[in-house]
């Protein structure tokens, strides 16, 4: 069984520490985290990468246990893949308006850019929020609703999990997936066009 231990270790280094760990040969790893978060995005990678999972342990040492049965298919291919009826475009969301002086006139905008993106025959692939940009994805905010059409038509929504920590939101983010700067940068990367708000 291979053993990591990503105690100790700030987004995005668990992710990157187990997937430079796993490789086709890997059938049986053992992760350690000391955060929910961290756990979670290591959990999402290991699905991706063909392996069923458990956790168990205390809110300071989790442990996430994964098995696959056979060797996985090439998983960067898997993550190539575009979805049918969605562009292959990235949008990367850092603010929470769109524009600069005027507060109001940059929510009303930012509002209108997610309902007209949610509206189109075919959105975007990926939605990567970070910074002030995760408050869109907040309870109770009118732009919640777009992304949640976004997702619901199979748009990724990836909320930045450093940003939701650091902004005290972690509790409060109500679509899409919280993640990491290294799933969020594959997303961009991947992209044939990045669209930056």
């Amino acid at each position: 069984m291979k053993k990591i231990d990503a105690r100790g270790k700030t987004c995005p280094q668990p992710v990157m520490m187990t997937k430079a760990a796993v490789t086709d040969q890997v059938r049986d790893i053992q992760v350690f985290v000391d955060n929910a978060i961290a756990m979670k995005n290591v959990c999402r990678l290991l699905e991706k990468m063909g392996f069923s999972f458990s956790t168990s342990g205390n809110e300071n040492e989790l442990v996430i246990e994964g098995h696959r049965d056979s060797v996985a298919q090439d998983h960067e291919e898997q993550y190539s893949k575009v979805e049918k009826g969605l562009q292959d475009v990235a949008v990367f969301i850092s603010r929470a308006i769109i524009g600069g002086d005027d507060s109001q006139l940059g929510e009303v905008l930012m509002k209108s850019f997610l309902g007209t993106l949610s509206q189109m025959e075919a959105p975007p692939r990926t939605v990567a929020l970070m910074n002030e940009g995760i408050r869109l994805a907040l309870k109770g905010t009118s732009s919640c609703e777009h992304l949640q059409e976004l997702e619901e038509k199979g748009v990724q929504i990836l909320v930045c999990g450093t940003c939701s920590n650091h902004f005290g939101l972690t509790d409060q983010v109500n679509v899409g997936v919280i993640s990491n700067m290294f799933d969020i940068t594959e997303a961009l990367m991947e992209a044939s066009k990045i669209l930056s708000i």
